[in-house]
């Protein structure tokens, strides 16, 4: 198992265990993580699985695909760190990630 936290702008942490290859929002959703809503269900018709992966991350994560970052275009408080967690498979190399997750999605 790949040990994936969640970091919310209040402080909350949740901690799940993933599966090699699931996404990110597909963790969540199932983890009880309330700041990813996933409305689409990982088919990138939304962006209401919004996050933001630390600098020190983004080579293992990989970088967003131009339609994911047309996507994150309808995001709220989008910068440099952020991407679709519906977008992001698990990896055994992401052991340890945390990901932060935006004050909302809308």
């Amino acid at each position: 198992m790949v040990k994936i936290s969640y970091l919310d702008q209040d402080g909350t942490r949740t901690d799940l265990d993933a599966d090699e290859g699931t996404n990110l929002m597909e963790l969540a959703v199932r983890g009880g993580v309330t700041t990813i809503e996933g409305e689409c269900g990982g088919a990138l018709a939304c962006a209401t699985c919004h996050v933001y992966i630390p600098e020190e991350w983004r080579a293992v994560t990989g970088e967003a695909s131009e339609d994911e970052r047309e996507m994150l275009e309808f995001g709220v408080d989008v910068d440099d760190r952020s991407r679709l967690c519906c977008q992001i498979r698990v990896t055994a190399e992401m052991d340890g990630l945390v990901v932060l997750t935006p004050v909302s999605q809308r």
